[in-house]
């Protein structure tokens, strides 16, 4: 591995784990009101179009970061979308 896609690996790993916090915050709290569905929404088609940049272009870093970005993401917006009894049921599944 060259010192260029260590590089891409870093900032992969820095954006990847962005939406964790977030993530874990709302399965604790059991709270989404003060989440954006558009940003969210736009966030996971931006990444959605990164993960196939990254085919395209056969770049390791992007495809995987991207990838679980995504993932991540979409779990964010299912539980903004998902009802307050799903919420609840997924917090105490998780305690």
């Amino acid at each position: 591995m060259d010192y260029i896609e260590t590089l891409g690996f870093a900032a992969a790993a820095f954006t990847t784990i962005c939406n964790i916090p977030q993530a874990l915050k709302i399965i604790r709290t059991k709270e989404t009101k003060d989440i954006s569905t558009m940003t969210y929404l736009a966030l996971f088609i931006g990444l959605v179009i990164w993960v196939a940049y990254g085919i395209l272009k056969n770049d390791v870093p992007i495809i995987v970061a991207n990838s679980i970005s995504a993932t991540i993401c979409g779990m964010v917006l299912f539980l903004k979308l998902t009802s307050k009894k799903n919420l609840e049921d997924i917090h105490e599944k998780l305690k």
